[in-house]
């Protein structure tokens, strides 16, 4: 009898890792008896079992409102992320040391991805799992602990929340699982079947995202770069203080040249008009919009990029917008670009709910990091920490759909221990070239940076370039997908990396996130 078990026990052991690899791309018809047509989970447990991500109690019963076990989650964990199964020969619980267990697989990969942490010797394989705990393993297999764990000073809806309250405030903000009621989440409360089955299942749609679409902006005329996009605009004007626009020195000829070829290309042609807080000084909204429309003749809309402006001039900038918007009409664009709300800062000069509501796209810029951590340059653009923070602070205010990420294509340098600058893709490919160069990625900003020291005027000089990598962009495209943005604007059309090891055209394109 105890042979019939072990083997028994080896069997199902193997038909289970073949399952885990990934979730099936070919879909079957697959219909539950006990999960009526109008119940909350049913579209979710429909599509979960027709992917292969869970599978009935019997072949035509899911066992709605049966709790989920911990092993059992853990298992469709590792589906979902198709992470590489692992079986060491030692387990890191005491209670999951057989590796004929049909989970030990399961949980030593999970262990290994972060997704379960060894903080207490035992994994109680066999109790339920609390809607906490279930919240908790996502967080951390999508690579947000860090995240997680930062006092962003974002509200937690949720008055019964007291231990894992970064994490569980994240998987709300995410759309990963929302409360039990309006301010409550039942965190020790068992999780059932389909509630497991939702959570899973809206990761999985959004991490199966459609790639998002591209907006650059055409800061010189180089055309190398627009494959993709939809918009691009070209940096053209600049708004005056004194209500008038000033073009920039290309001759017309040039610019029409430009437009048509970008026309050929089925991109819309926009206009970029740039300014800052001094370009509203003593404005006029309906002087300076004429200006900016009259500019604008020629072209599909305009893109106005208004930089780093403060709650003094809230008020006449959104009036400045209202105006454009209004002599524009509805036949050409109107795309805004923002700087994006940033943790610990007061809310600065961009009444969000009004510029959502009144252009086709607001692209939201956020500022880079600029410090020194025991004098090593922390420059990330676009920080995940506060990419996140920007849309989760926007929750509810803006529409997503109309939302649109600044993404940098360009890396920060530091030379020696000063800043130096931008550097363009072909630089940043060369210097990823160099065997001297060593490279790494912070899991924490979710950013690759690379150090090389160079000899110069007989000293060792060291240079730091924080760049997007392929993974860099793809961790922004996934977060923004949590959120309903589908969209990315990349900052200068000139400076797109595209080579075998370093390319955002393929990060964007979707070939570096997972596929249906």
């Amino acid at each position: 009898m105890k042979k019939w078990k072990q083997w028994l026990s080896g069997l199902m052991a193997c038909v289970l890792l073949c399952t885990l690899t990934a979730v099936p791309c070919r879909a079957v018809s697959v219909k539950f008896r006990d999960v009526p047509a109008g119940h909350w989970a049913a579209s979710y447990i429909t599509q979960a079992a027709e992917i292969g991500l869970v599978r009935g109690q019997t072949a035509d019963t899911f066992g709605l409102g049966r709790p989920m076990t911990r092993a059992a989650f853990t298992v469709i964990l590792c589906r979902l992320f198709g992470w590489e199964m692992l079986r060491p020969e030692k387990g890191s619980f005491t209670d999951v040391q057989d590796p004929a267990l049909w989970y030990y697989s399961a949980v030593e990969t999970a262990c290994s991805n972060g997704a379960v942490t060894r903080q207490t010797s035992t994994f109680r394989p066999n109790a339920p799992i609390t809607r906490e705990e279930m919240a908790v393993m996502l967080i951390r297999a999508l690579g947000y602990s860090s995240v997680a764990g930062l006092d962003q000073g974002l509200s937690c809806p949720f008055q019964d929340v007291d231990s894992n309250k970064g994490y569980l405030t994240m998987a709300y903000y995410l759309g990963i699982s929302g409360g039990t009621s309006a301010s409550t989440f039942s965190p020790d409360q068992t999780a059932t079947r389909e509630q497991a089955v939702s959570m899973l299942m809206r990761v999985y749609r959004c991490w199966h995202e459609r790639a998002p679409e591209r907006i650059g902006i055409a800061g010189s005329f180089d055309l190398s770069s627009v494959s993709g996009c939809t918009a691009v605009a070209l940096s053209s004007a600049r708004l005056l203080p004194n209500n008038t626009v000033a073009p920039i020195t290309a001759s017309d000829e040039e610019i029409q040249t430009f437009r048509e070829k970008l026309k050929a290309s089925n991109a819309r042609v926009l206009l970029q008009v740039s300014g800052n807080q001094s370009s509203l000084q003593q404005l006029n909204a309906a002087d300076s919009a004429k200006a900016i429309a009259a500019e604008a003749v020629g072209y599909d809309g305009i893109l106005l990029d208004i930089e780093k402006l403060d709650s003094s001039v809230k008020t006449s900038y959104t009036a400045l917008v209202r105006k454009l918007r209004s002599l524009m009409g509805t036949e050409k664009l109107l795309y805004l670009v923002a700087e994006a709300p940033l943790s610990g800062s007061a809310a600065g000069g961009y009444d969000y709910a009004a510029l959502s509501a009144l252009a086709d796209r607001l692209i939201l810029r956020t500022a880079p990091y600029d410090k020194e951590v025991n004098g090593f340059p922390a420059v990330p653009q676009e920080p995940l920490e506060e990419v996140y923070y920007a849309f989760a602070s926007l929750k509810n205010q803006v529409d997503p759909s109309k939302c649109s990420l600044w993404l940098s294509t360009t890396g920060l340098t530091w030379t020696g221990d000063r800043p130096s600058g931008s550097t363009m893709a072909p630089q940043i490919h060369s210097a990823l070239e160099n065997p001297a160069a060593d490279v790494y990625y912070s899991a924490r900003y979710a950013d690759a940076y690379l150090i090389l020291m160079e000899k110069a005027a007989g000293k060792n000089v060291r240079t730091v370039i924080w760049y997007h990598n392929n993974q860099a962009v793809s961790a922004r495209v996934r977060l923004c997908a949590f959120f309903g943005v589908d969209s990315v604007c990349l900052s200068n059309l000139a400076s797109v990396a595209d080579y075998p090891d370093y390319s955002i055209t393929e990060a964007l394109s979707g070939s570096v996130l997972p596929s249906a």
